[in-house]
């Protein structure tokens, strides 16, 4: 008689949790969705961002001049620069904002108790900003186009250009928005500290006239920030190869650009998951609640 030995059960392995990376990135995803939802919902804001669409269409169309040396239409270039100054202004004035008015409504203060809360939101925030600002980006130039003859990507490589140097313009303006909203006082006065260092920047940049235009000391400062470079890189994109004459350089400088816009994006990374981080442990019900009174008693004298 044969007996049959029985093998031993080998002990089922435990169930890993997903890894902690992951499960940010998924939950700042679901968050970045839920909150899209909420902003197709809200016309109003919606609206304000169409008003900057309408005002560079404006501009544009009352450009009648040609680009210095060059037949290319003037409004062509304003129109690439002002395409990039939208996607500065969402990522370095619009998310501030909403950092901020966030901040004053308690997020920050339920994220000190939620493990992982600082990276999903910083997710969750990207997601809104991207969005945003390819549709803003794609309304502009859709309706440049119709409208006022616009400019649009020559060839699979223009297309190409345009796409990489969005996003590495947004991902170079994003974290130092939400640095500037874990740091900025409260959202009445956000608004006034960001915009005329902005609107100086637009300017001085190079994006709505050719940057040769003004002093080279003038030339030389913005060059340090990612606006001109971001302008740069878009005319590449959208204006024909005979528009480099209007450049400082004669060229379009796309490695410089890669290599500046980068620049910016690993320091506004640097800056603002630690500046976030310190915002939320500063955070407690009584500040909230201090904040809460003072607003309080501002709108009861302002009424």
């Amino acid at each position: 008689m044969t007996t049959t030995q029985a093998h031993p059960v080998r002990p089922a392995r435990p169930v890993r949790p997903a890894r902690p990376v992951r499960r940010y990135w998924r939950a700042g995803l679901l968050r970045g969705r839920i909150e899209l939802s909420h902003l197709v919902r809200n016309p109003k804001e919606l609206s304000g961002h169409l008003v900057n669409v309408v005002v560079a269409l404006l501009v544009a169309g009352y450009v009648t001049k040609d680009v210095p040396g060059t037949h290319i239409p003037m409004a062509h270039l304003t129109l690439a620069g002002f395409a990039a100054y939208l996607l500065f202004q969402i990522g370095l004035v619009n998310l501030p904002q909403i950092l901020v008015t966030e901040r004053e409504e308690g997020a920050l203060l339920r994220l000190r108790a939620t493990p992982g809360g600082i990276p999903a939101y910083l997710v969750a925030k990207s997601v809104l900003v991207v969005v945003l600002a390819a549709a803003t980006l794609a309304v502009l130039l859709g309706a440049a186009a119709l409208l006022v003859d616009g400019p649009l990507p020559h060839g699979p490589g223009g297309w190409l250009t345009l796409l990489w140097v969005t996003a590495l313009g947004l991902l170079a303006v994003v974290p130092l928005g939400a640095a500037l909203g874990a740091v900025l006082p409260n959202p009445r006065e956000a608004l006034a500290l960001i915009m005329l260092p902005t609107m100086g920047l637009l300017v001085t940049s190079g994006a709505v006239f050719p940057i040769t235009a003004l002093p080279v000391v003038v030339q030389k400062v913005a060059a340090v920030f990612p606006l001109k470079w971001m302008a740069q890189g878009l005319r590449s994109a959208l204006l024909p190869d005979a528009a480099r004459a209007a450049e400082p350089a004669g060229s379009w400088e796309l490695p410089v650009v890669a290599l500046v816009l980068t620049a910016w994006a690993v320091l506004g990374f640097l800056l603002a998951v630690p500046l976030l981080r310190r915002a939320a442990r500063r955070e407690s019900g009584s500040r909230l609640t201090e904040r809460h009174r003072k607003a309080a008693q501002s709108g009861a004298r302002m009424s």
